[in-house]
């Protein structure tokens, strides 16, 4: 520890200079002196020995306490100092290791990484005990941070003075910024209920949502927005308009980086840390082959190999089997307890150190016999004694209270029965109390024994009985102090045998999985043990020995329970309780006792050292045997070293100090002998890190950056074998210079995991082989875990446990070596020590390496992002590995082992299921995942003749299907004359005027209104008479319709048809949401040259309103006419349109990439689509369909005022936003009406699925039933959801909807109904295709369930009069059958081209009028924009022939390129979807090559966080993509359109422009 600088080591200094240099390092880590008056006192002690500092760095010279330019810039609070900032862990403390890591951080200083972004009140979520710093004792078995008790004062203060202005800024936040986070209520979304921050109280309910923003952010691009009631969300909200077309754009620069955005800015400053790749660019690849092959890393030519000879087996000395050796450890009990009756045998202390009771070993012998009687003959169920010998019984036992643990352990042994003790369970749902089930379980107990206090201790369920732990058997629980014994009589004698091979008892050990296994120790095995450790450690008759350790398990009970009373020894057993209060306790007590002998770990090394000074009587004189029972890990060195360094002047000798090596199979493997006892000098190793972790030794004095010291840990236990096996694959014995797995063969280790034969042979029974192959010995090795090398004179050296070790790539490392690293960056004031965990996750097949540790609660969030990206940079230097992901949690969140502690196994489970709730995550996959497939080379494409040549020869015919012919279905001359809508209508008016055609419903499912053929016409003509004379509009003149779905809209539009005007339906802004819907009303106003507005009272009144000012310019309207009390006037006379190809209506709609498009269509067009769906649904006069569909474009307008005029039967109209109140109005009307045919889009059948799903039996009751419907089809203009649909029918099955019923359609902007199920036809088929090979632009058919399969459905059957062909996007040649490609369609009711593409008019001229480029070159067709296949079924279709079914994948606008191949981003949203349960809705998007994934969170605001790992990996795994950014927002959130579909791109804008008020921003590095 003096060793600052390094050059120090050069000269030996004397004890008394060590001592003061000490003291030194003491004053000044508790803070009572400077670290200038430090740096003067020490140069003085060191004047005379160390000429040589001049040359030195300073920076090395004095430990770097004030590392880089954090804390230069950040003054410490006076508080603070109060802390010892020496809290560094001296297990894990080496100051050549501090030097590494401050040096390879000097190398990083230039790299900026981006902090995410937190909403505010998210910050205000702290440790789970409000504010108070953990107490130490969760503290961690290495917890160094040990606070003098006069300290603790300061420290809740210090950490509420961080808090509290939060929370009285949260309180004055600005009420007007508390809308913006107010959610738009789509079926999902909840409208918030905080009408403003102001009314958030302080305390727990802040969270709710406080926002700091002054100014209220402004949200006038597309997104959703607050509190309406409507159900979709706020549609479209804004077009893109401006962006998109670049004219008097604020928001993009010349390199089409936002500016105005703090988003944008980390995400740029993420990409300029992403420019610099971390691995040399891979080689140009073409993966042609849909496997796409994870790359494999192919280990280094150069890496180090070893190049030793082969290792042998190491014999241990003899065991020294003498006549005195007792013939079982219970005869020896049962003769010191008759002979010796008045030896102490234990001494139990309190938390104060009193001696609070002294076992004797008459009274132990007496007590133990007392119990075994009671056991064997006092417990009996149904008249049958409850135990057998042999039978295993759990001991529950607190660690402070040794004595009755020994009681209890000896009665067990003496009654013949097997003790299994287990940690004292504390909570019904403690970490890692579900795997204890499993080993009590598996080990068959049924009995527990325990104390009365902690019985009374245990959680109780209502009945006063213990309650039953998770996961645990039915136990009977015997409390074992004496009142409840029964004295056996005289002449009773227990028959226990215990020199056996049967089992004496369990010991529990828990996997890195986190699996519990109870390890069977033999009564043989048990007895060679006390002897080995008697020889080893030279235990005498009546030596006193103190114990630190936990007396149930390993070294603790081997040592202080079994081997000291074989010897007849004293154990002074101190409790970790005392040793927390007191860390000197140990100390004391040693001198107290005078003891010859002390147990302790590292750990309690270290904590003595902070807290030894002033304790000058202190003498340690007497100790022969000081046995550190962790020196197996690495890191004890440092503290050996250390406490030497201090203690060496109160009496310690050197060679006292003896690490000891140790594992739950093996027992004690190797420990180090006083050199009386005939042992060597110490050793110790400088070992290169860098060639550790390929598994090779390389001493290395020069490189100190990467090195690791270790000691040994002494020879081989007397009576045993020891040998070095290859980890992996056969145990082939390792070289000289090879890391590898210590096994042993004695007859002192354990003999099988209990009940779990597989696994105990590969443990229990390996077999050594030489390199030859043939084995080293004709008795099996057990295998230790631990693993390490056979160093100079025979000594064992351990370099790491299997438990710990994580493979990353080729190359090995280990978890304490990665905590170590963690702990030795400064400043390490922002979370606490000891409280760090690091375990391996399996990502893509490779393990990545995950760091958690606690933050202490009054660290800043940017303090704590430094620390973060330092301890990754520092991890990545020394280690040359990246860490996966790095996460900070509340103080006292991280489950606990039992001895403090962090229960790792459980805090990986914890990370697994997104239960972990961190504060602070930052995740670095672009670093860590090497091992992606290549990116795909796009290969110059096959010409399209070449295709069609290949699809021939190969057999294939070129895919190509039609619907029915039209010309064959004209039934009479009427379709001939009444070519037009307006002469069908006048025609029906005439013909039958009272046939009802529309009836319209409101919430309450009353009829609002109804309107007869002959209503329809007069209303049409008062219209068109009052566009005539009030807004004088000459004949082709474009009217806006704005009117909320219903008959005046059927109406208006007629009665423009009437005057020869032309119709643009428009979807009413919203009132509460005028700011994002009323610019788009205007902007389709103004792009389609409306020269008139018809709507009603109420909305223009809203259109003229203050509130529209607000919005939009309002005396730019056009004239507006309110229709709803227009003169009833004829029209003189009914406009004819001279041919049919005059334009009849335009169809105006948003695609889902943000692009406002408007068709045309023609009154041919119209027609012909009105035929096509007569003739698909056979829709006539007497039928009723039912229609929950919006009116304002596409096959919803069609069908809502459209298709019932052309056909004659009656639609009843069921407005969507009525849903709203009433989610069942929609199935109720199917019912009533019994329509055999009806039209919903996917919103609305989501609202269903999700609203009604559990109330089926009360809409039964109300008489509603389903079993009418024929055909329910979904309107969409997309991939069918297959998910939803079946979700539906399942749900409603229930309530007679027919089981093939539910269908969808597809129709897009050049065609509005491309297919659709219809009355008749085969049911739509369903296939699996493998999503990889969609990636690479190709179809491969797979079976159901097998890996990566996605199932499409058929999206209906294509119409009569349409054609479709696959042809290939870019050559435009056609394609064969099952290949994928754009969809292309002809057909008479084909849009006749767009009337304008806001933003993006050139581009889209070939839409309408493509035409291929080999093959039937004269055909026009009209290109969809869609990727899909089309397939030949077994089914036959109505005219006899075979089907042709047409699968949709997915819009080629949405598609994203990365990695050289085509994702769909449904399919990686539905990956995300999946991966947690709090994960309401999900969005994809590209931006600049980065994958930002943004999530709904429905759920806590403090869970948020969790989804950032579970996203990364989900998408990794199933998409081999690395995610650049996870945004996570509130429900409602992301925008969606009318038919349901998400606007991905306006989520994009809303994004770059910072307006999502996010919830966290995770930019992954």
């Amino acid at each position: 520890m003096a060793e600052r600088g390094c050059p120090l080591e050069a000269v030996p200094l004397p004890a008394e200079v060590r001592e003061s240099l000490a003291e030194l390092e003491l004053e000044l880590s508790e803070g009572d002196i400077t670290q200038k008056g430090y740096e003067k006192k020490r140069g003085k002690l060191l004047a005379r020995y160390v000429p040589l500092t001049q040359g030195v760095d300073p920076s090395l010279q004095a430990e770097t306490r004030i590392p880089g330019p954090s804390q230069a810039t950040a003054p410490v609070p006076e508080q603070q100092k109060t802390r010892p900032s020496h809290a560094r862990d001296e297990r894990f403390r080496s100051d050549v290791h501090t030097e590494a890591v401050q040096a390879a951080l000097a190398k990083y200083k230039e790299r900026k990484m981006p902090m995410p972004s937190k909403r505010r009140s998210v910050l205000t979520h702290t440790a789970v005990e409000a504010y108070t710093p953990p107490d130490t004792s969760s503290a961690s078995e290495d917890e160094g941070s040990l606070r003098r008790p006069g300290r603790l004062a300061s420290a809740p203060l210090q950490s509420h003075a961080g808090v509290t202005p939060w929370l009285d800024q949260a309180v004055q936040g600005s009420p007007a910024s508390s809308a913006a986070s107010c959610t738009s209520s789509r079926p999902g979304g909840r409208p918030a209920a905080v009408p403003s921050a102001a009314a958030v109280p302080p305390g727990p309910a802040a969270h709710a949502r406080v926002d700091l923003h002054s100014a209220p952010p402004d949200v006038t691009t597309g997104l959703a927005q607050h509190q309406h009631t409507y159900c979709e969300r706020p549609q479209l909200a804004s077009v893109r308009g401006a962006p998109r077309g670049g004219s008097g754009s604020v928001l993009e620069t010349a390199g089409g980086v936002p500016v105005s955005s703090r988003v944008s800015s980390k995400i740029q400053q993420l990409l300029n840390t992403l420019k610099k790749p971390k691995r040399p660019p891979l080689k140009e690849f073409f993966v042609d082959d849909l496997e796409e092959v994870l790359e494999v890393q192919h280990p280094d030519p150069d890496q180090p190999k070893p190049e030793g000879g082969q290792t042998a087996v190491l014999k241990g000395e003899l065991l020294a089997v003498g006549s005195t050796w007792p013939p079982s450890l219970l005869a020896t009990l049962q003769q010191w307890g008759t002979t010796q009756p008045k030896a102490p045998c234990l001494t139990a202390l309190d938390t104060t150190g009193k001696a609070v009771y002294t076992l004797t070993y008459g009274k132990l012998w007496s007590r133990s016999l007392k119990l075994a009687y009671t056991l064997l003959n006092k417990l009996t169920s149904k008249n049958e004694p409850l135990l057998k010998p042999g039978d295993r019984v759990a001991l529950v036992f607190p660690n402070s209270d040794p004595v009755m643990f020994t009681v209890a352990f000896y009665g067990c042994l003496l009654a013949e029965l097997v003790p299994v003790p287990i940690e004292v369970p504390l909570t019904r749902k403690d970490a890692g109390s579900q795997q204890v089930g499993f080993l009590l379980g598996s080990c068959g107990v049924a009995l527990a024994l325990t104390t009365d206090t902690c019985q009374k201790g245990l959680p109780k369920a209502q009945t006063g009985e213990v309650a039953a732990f998770k996961g645990w058997p039915p136990l009977t629980w015997l409390v074992i102090d004496g009142k409840h014994l029964t004295k056996p009589p005289k002449d009773w004698h227990p028959s226990a045998q215990d020199a056996g091979a049967g089992t004496a008892y369990i010991e529990y050990k828990t996997s890195k999985e986190g699996s519990t296994v109870g390890v069977a120790v033999s009564h043989a095995s048990l007895l060679a043990q006390c002897q080995a450790l008697t020889q080893a450690c030279g235990y005498s008759e009546a030596e006193t020995l103190t114990n630190v350790l936990d007396f149930k398990r390993d070294a603790g009970l081997w040592h202080g329970v079994l081997t000291s009373v074989m010897n007849r020894m004293h154990v002074v057993s101190i409790p970790y309780a005392l040793m927390k209060a007191n860390p000197l306790s140990w100390i004391q007590k040693v001198c107290a006792y005078k003891a010859r002998a002390a147990l302790v770990k590292s750990r309690d090394m270290h904590w003595s050292l902070l807290a030894q000074r002033g304790q000058r009587d202190v003498s340690l004189s007497s100790l022969r045997l000081l046995v550190v029972a962790d020196g197996a890990n690495p890191w004890s060195i440092s503290s050996c070293d250390a406490f030497l360094n201090v203690f060496q002047a109160r009496g310690l000798r050197p060679e006292v100090i003896c690490p000891c090596a140790s594992s739950p199979e093996a027992l004690t493997v190797a420990i180090r002998r006083p050199p009386d006892l005939g042992g060597p000098p110490p050793r110790r190793a400088v070992l290169s890190m860098s060639c550790l972790s390929h598994g090779v030794i390389r001493l290395d004095a020069e490189e100190k950056l990467s090195v690791l010291t270790v000691q040994d840990v002494g020879q081989v236990m007397p009576g045993a074998n020891v040998c070095v096996v290859k980890v992996e694959g056969t145990p082939y014995l390792c070289k000289t210079d090879e890391v590898g797995e210590i096994c042993v063969n004695s007859s002192a280790t354990a003999t099988a995991y209990y009940g779990l034969l597989g696994i105990t042979k590969n443990i229990f029974e390996t077999v050594p082989v030489t390199a030859g192959g043939a084995p080293v010995s004709d008795r099996p090795f057990t295998r230790t875990g631990l693993l390490g090398f056979i160093g100079p004179d025979n000594l064992v050296f351990v370099v790491g446990k299997l438990d710990g070790l994580m493979v990353v790539g080729v190359r090995r490392h280990n978890a304490d070596d990665i905590v170590a690293t963690a702990l030795a960056v400064e400043p390490m004031k922002f979370v606490y020590r000891g409280r760090i965990a690091v375990f391996s996750v399996t990502v893509l097949h490779d393990d990545r390496i995950v760091l958690v540790a606690e933050q202490r609660p009054d660290a800043s969030e940017e303090d704590s992002f430094q620390w973060m990206s330092r301890v990754l940079q520092a991890i990545d230097s020394i280690h040359q590995v990246g860490v996966y992901c790095l996460a900070l949690v509340p103080a006292n969140t991280l489950p606990k082992a039992p001895l403090g502690g962090i229960h790792v196994s459980e805090t990986r489970q914890r990370f697994l299921e997104g239960m972990l709730h961190p504060c602070n995550v930052l995740m670095c996959p672009h670093t860590c995942v090497t091992n992606l497939p290549k990116p795909r080379q796009k290969q110059p494409e096959v010409g399209p003749a070449s295709m069609v040549v290949g699809n021939l020869v190969a057999g294939k015919r070129i895919a190509q299907a039609s619907g029915r012919e039209l010309s064959h279905l004209e039934d009479s001359d009427q379709a001939r004359k009444l070519l037009f809508l307006p002469d069908v209508l006048r025609w029906r008016a005439s013909t039958t005027p009272e046939h009802l055609l529309f009836l319209l419903l409101s919430a309450k499912g009353t009829v609002t209104s109804t309107t007869t053929c002959i209503q329809l016409h007069k209303k049409a003509e008062r219209v068109a008479a009052a566009l005539m004379e009030k807004a004088r509009l000459t004949t082709g003149a474009h009217v806006a319709l704005v009117y909320p779905p219903g008959v005046d809209l059927i109406a208006a539009f007629y009665g423009c048809l009437y005057c020869g005007c032309v119709p643009v339906t428009v979807r009413p802004p919203h009132p509460q949401n005028l700011a994002t819907t009323l610019p788009t009303v205007k902007m389709i106003v103004e792009v389609s040259k409306s020269a008139c507005v018809l709507t009603t009272q109420a909305i223009t009144r809203l259109l003229k309103s203050k509130e529209a000012l607000a919005a939009v310019d309002v005396r730019t309207w056009p004239t507006i006419l309110d229709t709803d009390d227009i003169p009833k006037k004829k029209v003189a006379s009914i406009f004819r349109p001279p041919s049919p190809d005059v334009l009849a209506y335009l169809d105006f709609s948003v695609s889902t990439t943000g692009i406002l498009a408007g068709v045309k269509m023609s009154h041919a067009a119209t027609s012909a689509l009105c035929r096509s769906i007569k003739l698909q649904c056979e829709l006539y006069p007497s039928r009723q369909i039912a229609i929950c569909l919006d009116p304002y474009c596409g096959l919803g307008f069609a069908l809502w005022c459209l298709c019932s005029v052309y056909s004659g039967h009656q639609s009843v109209l069921v407005p969507p936003p009525e849903l709203e109140t009433n989610v069942s109005l929609w199935l109720w009307a199917v019912s009533q009406y019994k329509a055999r045919v009806t039209f919903c889009s996917y919103s609305v059948m989501e609202m269903c699925a999700r609203g009604l799903g559990a109330q089926t039996a009360v809409l039964r009751m109300k008489g509603v039933n389903l079993s009418c419907v024929r055909t329910c089809m979904v309107v969409a203009e997309e991939r069918p959801r297959i998910a939803l649909t079946q979700s539906f029918s399942k749900l409603f099955r229930d309530l007679g909807l027919p089981a093939r019923a539910v269908s969808t359609t597809f129709g897009c902007r050049v065609n509005v109904a491309i297919c659709l199920q219809g009355t008749a036809g085969p049911d739509p088929t369903t296939v699996y295709v493998d999503m990889r090979a969609l990636r690479h632009d190709r179809v491969r058919l797979v079976e159901r369930g097998s890996p990566h399969s996605l199932p499409l459905t058929e999206s209906g059957k294509i119409l009569p009069g349409v054609k479709v062909i696959i042809a290939h996007s870019e050559t435009r040649g056609p394609l064969g059958d099952s290949h994928l490609g754009e969809v292309w369609v002809s057909s008479p009711h084909s849009a006749t081209g767009y009337y304008t593409v806001y933003g993006e008019e050139g581009l889209h001229a070939d839409h309408f009028s493509a035409r291929l480029s080999f093959g039937d070159t004269q055909t026009v067709w009209a290109r969809t924009g869609f990727l899909g296949f089309l397939r030949r079924t077994e089914l036959t279709d109505a005219s006899g022939e075979r089907h042709d079914a047409l699968y949709v994948v997915g819009s080629l606008d949405e598609t994203l390129e990365l990695r050289g191949m085509r994702y769909h981003p449904v399919d990686i949203e539905t990956s995300v979807i999946r991966a947690h349960r709090s994960i309401a809705e999900c969005a994809v998007f590209t931006w600049t090559n980065l994958l930002v994934v943004v999530v709904e969170l429905d759920g806590l605001e403090q869970d948020a966080l969790d989804l950032v790992a579970l996203v990364t990996n989900v998408v990794l795994e199933e998409h081999h993509l690395v995610v650049g950014v996870v945004v996570i927002v509130d429900p409602g959130v992301i925008p969606i359109n009318s038919r349901g579909e998400k606007q991905r791109m306006h989520l994009r804008d809303g994004f770059l422009a910072d307006q999502l008020d996010p919830i966290y921003v995770a930019y992954n590095m």
